[in-house]
C-alpha cells in the first residue's frame, strides 16, 4: 500500500507539469494506472476501517453482556472474512488485461436445436451471474436460432475485475440432459463454445486499415421493436486477414451498431495477437478446441444426476441447478486458483 501511495502521488503531481497530456497515450496510461491504484488504496482503507470499528465493538461487548452487540460483532466479522477473501482472490489476477469490461461470446457447436437451446442457458447463466456481482451486462449481438435457442450472442460485461474472472469460462461446456426437443425423451449430448475477451480501452491501441474490412447492413432480426425491423440497422463487419466476421444489431442506430462492432473486432483481433506471440513463445494457455466430443473444460449432466464437473480442476459440484441460476463463483475461483498455484510453480 505504501508504493501505491507513493504512485498516486507521483502520478498526480506529474500531471500538473506542463507537457503532461502532450504524450496522450502515455498519459492515458498513467490515468489507467492511478485509478487502479486510488481503487486498491481506498478498497484497503474501507477495510481497515471495518477492523477499527470492529475491535471498538470488542471492547464494548467486554464491558457488557449484551446480545444484540454480540450478534452485531458476528456479523460485522463474518463481512470482513468475505472482504479479506475475495481481496486475497484479486490479487492473484496478475495479468495487464484482467481488471478491464469483457466481451464475451457465446457460440453453439455440434448439436443442432439442442446446441443452440443450450448456447441460451449459458448466455442466461452468465447474465445472471454477472448480475449477482453487481456488474453491468450490455447485449451487443443475438441471432436467434431456428427453432430455439440461439446461434450466436455478444455481450459486454461492465464491472473490475470482468475480464479476470471471465476468462476462467473460455472453452467448450457440453450438456448432457433429457431433450426437451425430442418426443421419444432420450438423452442428448449438446457442446457450446465460450469465449470472453478484455474490452480494449484508450490505453491498447488497435489499429484496422479500412482496405481490410468490409462493412455490410441488414435488418435486425428477432424482437427489437418496429423501427429496429424496419430500417437496416444491423451491421456485419468482415476483417479479411483474419476471416474474422463481428455482427451487431441491439442498437436501433446504425451507427451505434458499428461502433460496437467495431470495438468486439478490436478486442478479438487483440486477443488473437496475443495468442499467436503466446504460441511463438511456446507458452499457449487455454488452446482453442473443436466445439466437439473430447474437447469440454466443463460438463453440466442433468441426467441420470445432477453434477457439473469441471475438468480442469477435477473438482465435481453438485449443485446444477443453482450453477445454471448464476451460481458460479466457487467453479470460477478454484480454476483460477489452481491456475495460479501452477503459475508459481513455473515461475519457481
Amino acid at each position: 500500500m505504501d508504493a501505491k501511495e507513493t504512485l498516486v502521488r507521483r502520478i498526480q503531481h506529474d500531471s500538473l507539469q506542463e507537457g503532461y497530456w502532450s504524450d496522450n497515450k502515455k498519459a492515458r496510461e498513467e490515468q489507467s494506472r492511478l485509478s487502479a491504484a486510488e481503487a486498491d488504496l481506498g478498497t484497503w482503507k474501507k477495510l481497515q476501517g471495518l477492523t477499527h470499528d470492529l475491535q471498538a465493538t470488542a471492547e464494548l461487548l467486554a464491558e457488557a453482556d449484551d446480545a444484540a452487540l454480540a450478534q452485531e460483532l458476528e456479523a460485522g466479522i463474518a463481512d470482513l472474512e468475505a472482504r479479506l477473501h475475495s481481496l486475497d482472490f484479486t490479487r492473484m489476477m496478475s495479468g495487464p488485461y484482467d481488471r478491464m469490461n469483457a466481451l464475451l461470446n457465446v457460440h453453439p457447436g455440434a448439436g443442432g436445436t439442442e446446441s443452440q437451446d443450450w448456447a441460451q442457458m449459458l448466455l442466461r447463466m452468465y447474465t445472471r451471474w454477472a448480475e449477482r456481482r453487481g456488474w453491468k451486462v450490455e447485449l451487443l449481438d443475438l441471432q436467434p436460432g431456428d427453432e430455439a435457442g440461439i446461434k450466436n450472442a455478444t455481450i459486454k460485461v461492465v464491472g473490475e475485475w470482468a475480464f479476470g474472472h471471465l476468462r476462467a469460462e473460455k472453452g467448450v461446456h457440453r450438456l448432457v440432459r433429457i431433450s426437451p426437443f425430442d418426443s421419444n425423451a432420450r438423452r442428448h449430448t449438446s457442446f457450446c463454445s465460450v469465449e470472453p475477451f478484455p474490452e480494449i480501452d484508450e490505453t491498447i491501441e488497435v489499429v484496422i486499415n479500412e482496405k481490410d474490412i468490409q462493412v455490410d447492413t441488414f435488418r435486425a432480426s428477432g424482437a427489437g421493436g418496429q423501427h429496429v425491423n424496419r430500417t437496416d440497422s444491423a451491421v456485419r463487419i468482415t476483417h479479411f486477414p483474419s476471416g474474422l466476421v463481428v455482427t451487431c444489431q441491439n442498437e436501433r442506430s446504425q451507427i451505434k451498431n458499428r461502433a460496437s462492432a467495431m470495438s468486439v473486432l478490436k478486442a478479438r483481433l487483440f486477443a488473437l495477437a496475443e495468442e499467436e506471440q503466446k504460441a511463438k513463445n511456446a507458452q499457449i494457455a487455454g488452446e482453442k478446441k473443436d466445439i466437439n466430443f473430447g474437447s469440454q473444460i466443463r460438463s453440466y449432466v442433468l441426467h441420470p444426476y445432477q453434477m457439473v464437473k469441471d475438468h480442469r480442476t477435477d473438482i465435481d459440484y453438485s449443485q446444477a441447478a443453482g450453477i445454471l441460476e448464476g451460481d458460479l463463483d466457487q467453479l470460477v475461483e478454484d480454476y483460477l486458483r489452481k491456475e495460479s498455484a501452477e503459475k508459481a510453480r513455473f515461475d519457481a
